[in-house]
């Protein structure tokens, strides 16, 4: 919503401000469809030419995020914490169990009490793999940290992928308005016989292409960039917390403590209280008695 409430300033600002101060928009609008064919096509084309098909489909999923922001909410840290919880003290309680969990999570009545999670596959891929890993007794935990920390690299730089290819168009939509520009021009040096008043709305008209591909580059497609980089970011700390409490059982502190790490380690604005997720955990203690 935030997203929209933000467009709709930029707009009323930009030309509210240009109106205000006399301008007309008759030869902005004239002008307009043609340099959003020259620019926008050319910036659409640069953009195609960059990326291949499966980057173009995941880009264009990941605008929605500019308007709905992160995915993982304060909520779903506590149910995360709680998930974690249940499966390290099964599996310190009695490995052989936790084994049907991690082998099938989809069927799994511990990750079924958490949907929104469960559905996540590499939330899941995360939790289970690492478990098993935990299982085959590995002498060295900071091996496994090491794994988990490339992997989570990898999938944090295929991630940002999208905010990468936005910032890339928006570099590069100032030239093309340039470019544009620079062809109005073309245009009206073939015109130069023709009265001032007929020059100086076809050199507007030229103008407008050089407003245009600035306009678009800080004013929308830079701050989309940017907002999808930030909600990459922010949705990245989910994972992080399942490889800091994880790596903590690893070290072999108990349930309570591996649980603690995590929620340490969760950003301020999305920590459960430590009252709330004591509840939480007494809950779940109660229904596994």
């Amino acid at each position: 919503m935030i997203g929209l409430v933000g467009i709709v300033v930029i707009f009323v600002m930009v030309f509210g401000g240009y109106l205000a101060a006399g301008g007309k928009m008759t030869i902005i609008m004239k002008s307009l469809p043609f340099e959003m064919m020259m620019i926008g096509g050319a910036a659409v084309g640069a953009f195609l030419i960059s990326n291949d098909m499966s980057a173009v489909k995941h880009t264009l999923k990941d605008m929605w995020k500019v308007f709905k922001g992160p995915k993982w909410k304060p909520d779903d840290y506590r149910d995360l914490l709680c998930l974690l919880f249940s499966l390290i003290r099964i599996a310190k309680a009695n490995p052989v169990e936790v084994e049907q969990h991690i082998e099938d999570p989809e069927n799994s009545a511990v990750f079924s009490a958490y949907p929104k999670i469960q559905s996540d596959k590499e939330a899941v891929d995360l939790i289970c793999d690492t478990m098993r890993s935990a299982s085959m007794n590995y002498d060295d935990p900071h091996q496994v940290e090491e794994v988990l920390e490339k992997r989570m690299e990898a999938n944090f730089h295929h991630a940002m992928h999208s905010s990468h290819a936005l910032q890339t168009v928006a570099d590069g939509l100032p030239a093309l308005g340039i470019v544009a520009a620079v062809l109005g021009v073309i245009k009206t040096m073939g015109s130069i016989d023709q009265p001032p008043e007929v020059l100086g709305k076809l050199i507007g008209g030229a103008l407008v292409g050089t407003f245009l591909g600035v306009f678009l580059a800080y004013g929308l497609v830079g701050p989309f960039a940017g907002k999808l980089k930030a909600v990459v970011e922010e949705d990245n700390h989910f994972y992080q917390l399942i490889k800091e409490v994880l790596v903590a059982n690893l070290h072999n502190h108990n349930p309570a403590m591996c649980i603690e790490v995590g929620r340490q380690n969760t950003p301020t604005h999305n920590r459960p209280g430590f009252s709330e997720l004591e509840e939480a955990l007494k809950e779940l203690k109660q229904a596994a008695a």
